[in-house]
């Protein structure tokens, strides 16, 4: 497989047909949203979005692994006033298409600073939606837990001996009512929502978001040595998490001002930290998908 470890340039759409079908363990993404990164990727119009999409998700499902998933990193944007259902009718698409909507999160920027228009105020959270192929796919919800600081003593505490023998949840959500499952633990499992301050170091790019960002799902989805692909990968933040969580990475941007970025960053990382270090030949792939004669 020639194309791990590699920043590919190119439409990730013609590129990924070069790859074999089933060969991702994980995409994590975030494409252009509409009307943005106008001088790279044209600035796709709302109402043309999902029709621009749909062709390269196909590629996605075809080489995403039955046990793999697709995290998409998206939001809305507001046309004359009101939010535009290009994101929701994107899933609706993708449904046809194939896909499971298994689950959604929301990133909470921590970091977002304030803002108001004349009918809403400034947004300082966005969606990641959950696709997968399959209904049983890989999950690794222990390599994600969080310190259950003070809460169980707080929470136990004020609860009577009825209260901590509650039954748990029917529903299969968990630890349910029966709180004295809590007791005497140090980890528990987050929520879907993730608390993160934006990228605020590079301002090569115009929409990065954190490493953690990344590397969060790539701990929760896959395991070391595991191929992580993200088709619009823009300054390089997936690739580089991937590296340093010892996972394979595919990355793909049409820009190749944003290939040379990522090469540098995966370069300069690869330097401070040499045991995941490998020499590894880079190539780009032209517009057409075809890897270029030597």
């Amino acid at each position: 497989m020639d194309f791990l470890d590699q920043i590919i340039q190119g439409d990730c759409e013609e590129v990924l047909k070069t790859l074999p079908d089933n060969s991702i363990d994980l995409i994590f993404t975030s494409p252009p949203y509409a009307d943005q990164r106008a001088k790279t990727y044209g600035g796709i119009k709302p109402d043309q979005y999902v029709d621009w999409f749909i062709p390269k998700a196909a590629q996605f499902l075809r080489v995403l692994k039955p046990t793999g998933t697709f995290v998409l990193n998206i939001k809305e944007r507001v046309v004359k006033g009101e939010r535009h259902t290009y994101v929701i009718d994107l899933i609706l698409r993708m449904r046809e298409q194939g896909w499971l909507w298994t689950e959604e999160f929301v990133w909470h920027k921590k970091n977002s600073y304030p803002g108001k228009w004349p009918n809403r105020f400034r947004d300082n959270w966005e969606r990641l939606i959950q696709f997968n192929k399959e209904k049983s796919f890989k999950m690794y919800q222990e390599a994600v837990m969080v310190p259950i600081g003070d809460w169980a003593k707080e929470r136990l505490a004020k609860l009577s001996d009825t209260d901590k023998i509650r039954d748990e949840s029917r529903a299969g959500s968990g630890f349910g009512k029966n709180v004295s499952n809590w007791v005497g633990r140090d980890m528990v499992y987050p929520t879907n929502v993730l608390h993160l301050a934006t990228e605020t170091g590079n301002k090569n790019h115009s929409a990065v978001f954190p490493r953690d960002l990344p590397a969060w799902f790539i701990r929760l989805f896959t395991k070391p040595g595991d191929i992580v692909l993200d088709p619009f990968v823009g300054s390089g933040t997936t690739a580089l998490a991937a590296l340093q969580l010892g996972r394979h990475f595919v990355g793909i941007d049409i820009s190749n001002e944003y290939v040379e970025l990522s090469n540098e960053r995966i370069s300069e990382t690869q330097l401070r930290f040499p045991a995941i270090a490998e020499k590894k030949e880079k190539y780009s792939v032209s517009k057409n998908g075809k890897r270029p004669k030597k």
